[in-house]
């Protein structure tokens, strides 16, 4: 009988556990795979809602709880998180011995186990490698580093594979697989509007926004500065009646001080507005699911990938603040802002009163697939050859000088 091989996922924080749902399921149920789940980041931090036990509750034995260290909320330390996540990933690979090793996207804590895994040997499968945001964060610089020390990748779209092999990766590490979560849309994997109106204390059938902002990391001590004017905007359309559900950002440089503010937003105990440091992928999907409805009036507002990424998938708009997500491959449900909050205020009036928009959003194509990536990507890395041929990275750029240019 064939021995199975030993797969091990690892994920940083609540956004991207949200995301891999589907390829963790698939993995963890496929025949010829034994699944190892690695945790860390803000999964272990109360500060961002200790989602650990968000991952418990779904069912999954956790086989390694990787402690990253962040001491302050500054690039410094970020860096040195970087340093404390190679050292406590090291050891937690060195005692699983994994065959394989997932890392996904774009995230400092995925550096880490990246930078780990390859240093190590481990042949490592990049997700989401290839999209370019450009929006002042250091995510593209992180994402194109860890694609070049991955050795698979599995990308969510066309776009981002030609980009991978422009970089000068061997075609045949590169698959396009389609964005995880769609998996889990398609199938109605999320909360009901009841659940909603239970879990979360608002009134589906009342104008909605669902608001999340991460700081632009190489703009940490701007922070504040940029969030408040989506804050002013947030109190003036409660005022109105429309219902802001709030969440916390990431735990990036920076996040620390957006959540300070949030704070003091909660503690004025404004009606219809309602902060949160986390509601958990199932929830957060059932809000942007009330957009099916053509009659509910809903929003998602702030810079998260998710506003890009996830709600062409429900016909949602997007109101995306900032720089964060520029250059984002997206679809025609965006309207995008500066940090202003009259600007910000009238996206969102428009998002709920302009009746060709809200058509538009509803038709909108998904750029990022329809599903079916989990079983995909499981199919993938239990038949791909483990051999001197993956882990020896060859660069197929030659750096040949034609016309005062090189190819």
């Amino acid at each position: 009988m064939q021995q199975k091989r030993v797969i091990a996922a690892f994920t940083g924080n609540r956004a991207e556990y949200g995301l891999l749902q589907p390829i963790l399921a698939s993995l963890r149920a496929h025949p010829k795979i034994d699944f190892r789940l690695i945790v860390s980041g803000a999964h272990l931090d109360a500060n961002f809602g200790r989602t650990l036990a968000e991952i418990e509750q779904d069912g999954y034995s956790i086989d390694a709880e990787v402690k990253i260290d962040i001491d302050d909320d500054t690039l410094f330390g970020t860096a040195r998180a970087i340093g404390s996540g190679v050292l406590s990933m090291s050891q937690a690979l060195a005692r699983i011995k994994p065959d394989m090793l997932v890392v996904y996207a774009d995230r400092f804590e995925g550096f880490a186990a990246i930078i780990a895994g390859t240093q190590m040997g481990i042949p490592t499968a990049h997700i989401e490698g290839g999209d370019v945001t450009e929006g002042g964060a250091l995510d593209d610089s992180v994402r194109h580093a860890m694609t070049k020390l991955a050795h698979l990748h599995l990308t969510t779209n066309e776009e981002a594979s030609n980009r991978i092999k422009a970089m000068g990766e061997e075609p045949w590490r590169v698959h396009t697989v389609g964005f995880p979560v769609i998996d889990l849309i398609v199938k109605g994997i999320y909360a009901k509007p009841e659940e909603l109106r239970q879990q979360l204390g608002i009134d589906p059938e009342r104008p909605l926004i669902l608001v999340t902002q991460h700081s632009v990391t190489t703009e940490a001590e701007q922070a504040v500065d940029q969030v408040r004017p989506l804050i002013d905007a947030i109190r003036r359309l409660a005022s109105e009646g429309v219902q802001c559900l709030v969440t916390y950002p990431n735990n990036d440089a920076g996040g620390r001080r957006i959540g300070g503010e949030l704070e003091r937003l909660a503690a004025e105990g404004l009606p219809n507005i309602t902060v949160r440091r986390s509601v958990g992928r199932y929830n957060y999907h059932g809000v942007l699911a009330l957009a099916l409805d053509s009659r509910r009036k809903v929003a998602c507002v702030g810079n998260s990938s998710s506003g890009i990424k996830e709600t062409p998938a429900f016909g949602c708009p997007t109101v995306n603040v900032g720089s964060r997500q520029q250059s984002r491959l997206r679809s025609t449900n965006v309207i995008d802002t500066g940090y202003d909050a009259d600007e910000i205020y009238a996206a969102v009036r428009r998002c709920f009163d302009d009746q060709a928009f809200r058509a538009t959003c509803r038709t909108c194509d998904n750029p990022y697939g329809m599903g079916n990536t989990g079983p995909r990507v499981a199919e993938i890395l239990s038949n791909v050859v483990l051999d001197a041929r993956l882990l020896r990275k060859m660069m197929t750029i030659r750096g040949e000088q034609r016309d005062d240019w090189y190819r």
